[in-house]
């Protein structure tokens, strides 16, 4: 028996597709797969530190973005819908978009973790975002338990990690703001 053959699609291709569909699909080397959907914890908390984000950047050159903003990471392809994204500089969208709905230039990117997800967000996607170049912080939630991991480039310009537990704040220095635990798994939906 043979596999089924695969489409390949070239990010002209998936664009289009992307604007006929329903679904969010992430691309990478020609390949295109469909995210997974969220339960509601994670569309609350996803919701939370988008909210958090927004209210310290109030006044400030930043926007906070849903998951509606299509990222692109230039080294390498990929390319995805992080769970937030925060742009602090003129939104630079990439020319190889006709549509003009994917940007290249996120400053801060939140990833909630997703039993579904996890190991890949943790792995191949972190690893991916982290060749962005504009990039200052990436900030990984945790669904199980109150656990924010921040992700931030020291003057080096090397990846060091951090992580926040229990009442703890998350700093985010690369955008002046912090994410308290408290706030961030106040929600009764979220225990």
């Amino acid at each position: 028996m043979t596999a089924p053959a695969r489409q390949r699609f070239d990010f002209e291709s998936y664009v289009l597709l992307e604007a006929d569909s329903s679904a969010k699909h992430e691309f990478l080397d020609g390949e295109v797969w469909a995210m997974a959907g969220g339960s509601p914890e994670h569309a609350a908390l996803t919701m939370r530190v988008g909210r958090l984000l927004g209210n310290q950047l109030d006044g400030r050159p930043c926007q906070v973005y849903s998951s509606d903003l299509r990222i692109r990471v230039a080294a390498t392809g990929l390319t995805t819908y992080p769970d937030v994204s925060v742009v602090c500089a003129q939104l630079e969208l990439d020319p190889a978009d006709p549509k003009r709905h994917t940007a290249l230039n996120p400053s801060l990117l939140v990833e909630v973790l997703s039993p579904s997800t996890e190991a890949y967000d943790r792995g191949e996607k972190l690893a991916h975002y982290k060749l962005i170049a504009s990039l200052g912080a990436i900030v990984l939630v945790a669904q199980d338990q109150r656990l924010v991991e921040v992700w931030e480039r020291d003057g080096a310009g090397e990846w060091q990690q951090r992580a926040y537990r229990e009442m703890e704040r998350a700093r985010l220095a690369a955008l002046g703001c912090e994410l308290p635990l408290a706030d961030v798994y106040r929600d009764p939906l979220l225990g």
